[in-house]
């Protein structure tokens, strides 16, 4: 499996932008986990975030929290994770991205979380509650195992700061659009365009944008903003809540397809 700084250059090379869908693993239940997992890489996902369900998930949104919760209440733990990603680790193509808070990451032992989700094909790391004062803690024994820890930019970030988290950030910046927590929004505020821009002046990695996008139409209107990537997790997780495995494959199909639209908007 590539990692995540070799798909982001593969794709650089052929002019395309990433989509990043995340689920919730364990949501409904893990075995749809691993059924939704190849059938995000079959329908377009470049990369998938995989969520740990968390019982205090401070960034997340009413729709995320409720599938950590739906998930943890059905028994869901880290090592039946384990088990999942062990499945589905020759199984597909897409870089595998976890997403979890730091509490879940020391309670096992940093080198320990690290290497047994490397071992089993995850390639990135996102944790949203891990500032960049205390980072090194992660971001060293990641890089020796190889995993690429990637850091978060928000909109109230100093041009200052944003410049220190994209140098430490590795595989790609991700970039917050919106202030509070992950969510479905109407549209993505303008203030992305010029988080984009700044970012640019201190930066040549890829930027992947999330929060609040849900529509084809956000992805465009980011990608015509001159993003990498964008990160779809509420809409993606509702769909399969909801409608099931085909309609969340159904919403990554139609989102890879608006990113690779050739025209630009607005």
């Amino acid at each position: 499996m590539m990692t995540v700084s070799e798909k982001f250059q593969h794709l650089r090379q052929r002019g395309e932008a990433a989509l990043i869908p995340f689920i919730t693993a364990g949501d409904p239940d893990l075995e749809t986990t691993i059924v939704a997992l190849q059938a995000l890489d079959r329908h377009g996902a470049d990369f998938i975030e995989l969520g740990i369900p968390y019982a205090d998930p401070l960034a997340d949104g009413p729709v995320i929290q409720a599938a950590a919760t739906r998930a943890l209440q059905r028994g869901t733990n880290f090592a039946k994770i384990l088990e999942v990603l062990e499945e589905v680790k020759d199984k597909i193509t897409a870089p595998l991205i976890i997403f979890s808070y730091i509490n879940p990451i020391l309670q096992l032992g940093v080198s320990k979380f690290l290497q047994q989700i490397y071992d089993r094909g995850a390639r990135g790391l996102v944790v949203p509650d891990l500032p960049l004062e205390e980072a090194a803690v992660v971001l060293q024994p990641a890089a020796e195992i190889g995993i690429e820890v990637t850091l978060l930019v928000a909109p109230t970030t100093p041009q200052e700061r944003m410049a220190k988290i994209a140098n430490h950030s590795q595989g790609f910046i991700y970039l917050v659009s919106t202030t509070g927590v992950t969510g479905m929004r109407a549209q993505v505020g303008k203030r992305v365009q010029k988080m984009l821009e700044e970012l640019r002046k201190v930066t040549d990695k890829p930027i992947g944008v999330g929060f609040g996008i849900s529509q084809p139409e956000h992805a465009r209107q980011v990608i015509a903003w001159n993003a990498d990537a964008v990160i779809v997790g509420s809409a993606m997780v509702k769909r399969l809540h909801e409608e099931g495995v085909p309609s969340m494959a159904e919403l990554c199909a139609s989102l890879k397809r608006a990113i690779k639209w050739e025209e630009t908007i607005g």
